[in-house]
């Protein structure tokens, strides 16, 4: 299962790299209107990739589903990539964000494949914390504090490569049979490090021309 979730999560980058190319040559965004009509509109879809990921997890339609939520988590990912190319140096912020999410994962990788510990436990309240941020990044929508989307980053990479670790660990300890799943939560969870990664080197390190 482990291998498979390795394999499978490796495929699911290409997908995504082509959404975001679309993304950015078309300038798609679900947020350039009304952005809580655009929230709903995202998280309709997502959850509708969601259900039917786990409704098909034990077939080929379910890897087909899979490959298709990464392909518009690509499509979702363009507005951040877009910007950060209109930076001089937009190219290296997306290399050095790339480098830093695989080094959060071969580490983690590393710690939930040779770690005695028990982290499966954690679950539970990396979740209380996910669903703070994300209530925190939604009235952020209006809020627009610089301050709290900083903090909100910053704890979002934090969580999420926790998450990696557990969700990891609970395939190695054979609490996750089904590799299409295990994908989906890690995937979920590196896209996440990646995307604030790439939003604070933006903000720190990005060059105007």
């Amino acid at each position: 299962v482990l291998r498979n979730t390795y394999w499978l999560l490796a495929l699911s980058m290409v997908p995504t790299v082509l959404g975001a190319l679309v993304g950015v040559k078309t300038g798609f965004s679900f947020f350039a209107g009304n952005p809580f009509v655009g929230l709903i509109a995202f998280l309709a879809v997502a959850f509708g990739f969601f259900w039917g990921i786990n409704r098909y997890r034990d077939s080929g339609v379910g890897v087909a589903l899979l490959l298709g939520f990464t392909f518009f988590m690509g499509l979702m990912l363009s507005r951040l990539i877009g910007h950060v190319l209109g930076m001089s140096n937009g190219a290296n912020l997306i290399m050095t964000a790339f480098g830093g999410t695989a080094t959060i994962f071969a580490v983690m990788a590393t710690v939930a494949s040779v770690s005695k510990r028990d982290f499966t436990g954690l679950g539970k309240w990396l979740f209380v914390g996910f669903l703070v941020i994300f209530v925190a990044a939604i009235a952020n929508i209006w809020l627009q504090m610089p301050a709290l989307m900083l903090t909100i980053s910053a704890l979002a990479i934090l969580i999420f490569s926790a998450f990696i670790l557990v969700d990891l660990q609970r395939v190695v300890n054979g609490g996750e049979t089904n590799y299409v799943v295990a994908t989906l939560g890690v995937y979920i969870s590196v896209y996440n490090v990646f995307t604030h990664l790439l939003a604070l080197l933006g903000i720190f390190g990005g060059d105007r021309d």
